[in-house]
């Protein structure tokens, strides 16, 4: 079944309000898609969390979901100390270091929060609300007016627009 999924950016931190860091998500999700068996339905990257609608072909979504989290936060993490224009270093450190505190797993920072917020869409309809929901989001947000102006977004897909990734129909 495929599954509603949110990545949340500890402290809420606008991390992905710098393109690089967005394009590198997409590189995954492209990777996952061509070696990792992921199904990608839906996606949205906004400044401080994603939302997909995913599916793993052979059905173990949570190895899939504990790597790609464990991948792209360590790399993340590492383009953000790297980056000679990032001028939130310090401060992304302090809020990365300060949730990791609260959680024996995560060593001395965290990027991702635990909660994957996963929900299972066994009816067509869950799927198709879902959809929407990722779609609007940054209508919501104030950041374009239609669903299709956003780039990093598979609403471009759906509406017969190029995407900046390709995604599988459902």
């Amino acid at each position: 079944m495929p599954y509603f999924l949110t990545f949340q950016v500890v402290g809420w931190a606008d991390v992905f309000s710098r393109k690089d860091y967005r394009d590198f998500i997409l590189e995954n999700l492209t990777y996952c898609r061509k070696e990792k068996g992921l199904y990608l339905f839906g996606f949205v990257i906004m400044t401080n969390h994603i939302h997909l609608v995913v599916q793993q072909k052979d059905g173990k979504l949570s190895d899939w979901v504990r790597d790609f989290k464990k991948f792209t936060s360590k790399k993340l993490l590492k383009m953000i100390q790297e980056n000679p224009q990032e001028s939130r270093k310090e401060w992304l450190k302090m809020v990365f270091s300060y949730h990791a505190k609260f959680n024996k797993r995560s060593g001395e920072v965290q990027f991702w929060t635990h909660e994957n917020h996963a929900i299972e869409l066994y009816r067509p309809e869950m799927i198709e609300t879902r959809m929407n929901y990722i779609h609007e989001n940054p209508v919501s947000a104030g950041i374009v007016e239609k669903p299709e102006d956003y780039l990093y977004s598979s609403a471009r897909n759906y509406s017969g627009l190029k995407g900046l990734i390709e995604v599988d129909y459902w």
